[in-house]
């Protein structure tokens, strides 16, 4: 359980930060910059699900708000045995497969893709494509953090997967207010 007492604690203000098992890195630190990604990803589903107010593709979303910060704790704890235990978060398989379920539920009744998508379409579809494009930025991230340092392969695809969920989150939400905003190639040329 988490208790804090005190925001500040003054430790971080020479630039370094704890990790989950009391050794300090950097804050500039590749593992720190991905963990901050993450962060701001989850304020980003914070914006998308106030948008969304009762639909509910909001509690897929709280489910991921949660699933990221599991995630930040796995990554946030330095090593390379990914297993889970009674103290130590890891993102596990079983929520990756469950983001693949939600997605080819709420892809089931859209129609196939004929262009690119603009994000937009409505307020509550464009801030899903805000949160997943930066969904995609921390993937990225994860990405280059794991050539300097062990990163969880179940963290690296639940990034990926979680991406595709708000794509396809938007597209569903988009549909119920005049659908997608298609991309059309070259249409300011003239």
């Amino acid at each position: 359980m988490v208790k804090l007492n005190k925001i500040y604690t003054r430790t971080g203000d020479a630039g370094s930060t704890g990790l989950v098992d009391g050794s300090r890195v950097s804050k500039a630190d590749a593992r720190m910059a991905l963990i901050g990604d993450v962060d701001e990803a989850n304020s980003a589903l914070g914006v998308a699900i106030a948008a969304l107010g009762d639909d509910p593709v909001a509690a897929h979303l709280t489910r991921i708000q949660n699933d990221l910060f599991d995630l930040g704790a796995d990554v946030a704890t330095p090593g390379d045995d990914f297993a889970p235990s009674e103290m130590t978060l890891r993102i596990v398989p079983e929520q990756v497969e469950r983001l693949e379920r939600e997605i080819d539920a709420m892809n089931e009744g859209l129609a196939p893709l004929r262009s690119f998508i603009l994000p937009g379409g409505s307020p509550a579809a464009a801030a899903l494509h805000l949160a997943r494009s930066v969904v995609r930025r921390a993937e990225r991230t994860a990405v280059a953090a794991s050539a300097d340092i062990p990163l969880n392969p179940a963290a690296l695809a639940y990034l990926n997967r979680a991406s595709d969920h708000l794509f396809v989150a938007a597209r569903l939400v988009a549909g119920r207010s005049g659908g997608d905003v298609l991309w059309v190639p070259g249409a300011s040329r003239s």
